[in-house]
């Protein structure tokens, strides 16, 4: 068939359409407001959400995530069946399985934010550096980074100290003050700085964060990146932009 009638035959093959990033989520029940990754109205686009049973906060960032490889497959496998063309994880602290999730399926996956490090570092000026702000500096190692490309003598701030942020997330409580965990955040930023005054640019490792990026960039005056910054891009090149070159109505309907 050709012409019109070729342009309004639709081709299926998912179970879920519209939809092209799958989120493998922890087992957990903190709050997660409006930026957190696990809270769907932060995307611009819809997503795709499994929760992985067992990977709990403490878990995966203080156990490292141990003996939870096989359920992280199996639910990734699951939302690439659902229809999913591409994976990411709520938790930096995943980088430890990058290598072996991106094998196991068929789709593009990005496991942490950390990912952006070295692209970011391409677009400072010599003698400038990233710098990292996690949810635990003293869980976050050589080895995480290690397994995504990164320097291990990255600099790096965790919010451990803080008073609100890591104890409700890593033990995984239903009530945060939501202006405390922010200060927490900006301490760990400002912390970063005065240690090591080379940082042009920041990343934060843990999804959490993404609600205090923009105050975070406001008190230090440096770009910050983050789940939500990557997940953005990464997305843009799971369904790019179509400005009707060629014309859409030329082709048919399928969506992959």
């Amino acid at each position: 068939m050709t012409g019109e009638g070729a342009a309004r035959i639709a081709h299926g093959g998912k179970a879920v359409y519209g939809a092209r990033l799958g989120i493998l989520m922890l087992e957990a029940r903190f709050p997660r407001i409006p930026g957190d990754m696990g809270n769907a109205q932060t995307w611009p686009f819809p997503v795709m959400y499994k929760v992985v049973s067992g990977a709990t906060p403490r878990r995966v960032v203080a156990e490292r995530a141990q003996g939870l490889l096989a359920p992280f497959v199996a639910a990734g496998r699951e939302l690439v069946a659902a229809g999913a063309d591409g994976l990411t994880t709520n938790c930096g602290f995943l980088s430890l399985y990058q290598q072996e999730l991106a094998a196991a399926v068929s789709v593009p996956v990005a496991t942490s934010s950390l990912m952006q490090i070295a692209m970011i570092e391409s677009t400072l000026r010599p003698g400038k550096r990233v710098g990292v702000i996690t949810v635990s500096a003293a869980a976050l190692s050589g080895d995480h980074l290690a397994a995504i490309g990164v320097d291990p003598a990255i600099p790096i701030a965790g919010t451990d100290g803080g008073r609100e942020l890591t104890r409700v997330l890593i033990g995984d409580e239903e009530r945060m003050d939501v202006a405390a965990a922010e200060q927490d955040v900006l301490d760990a930023g400002t912390r970063l700085l005065d240690r090591h005054p080379e940082v042009g640019a920041l990343v934060l490792e843990c999804t959490n964060m993404v609600p205090y990026a923009r105050a975070l960039r406001d008190r230090l005056g440096l770009p910050v990146y983050d789940i939500y910054s990557f997940m953005t891009w990464f997305h843009a090149g799971l369904v790019p932009r179509d400005f009707g070159f060629p014309a859409s109505a030329a082709r048919p309907w399928r969506e992959r």
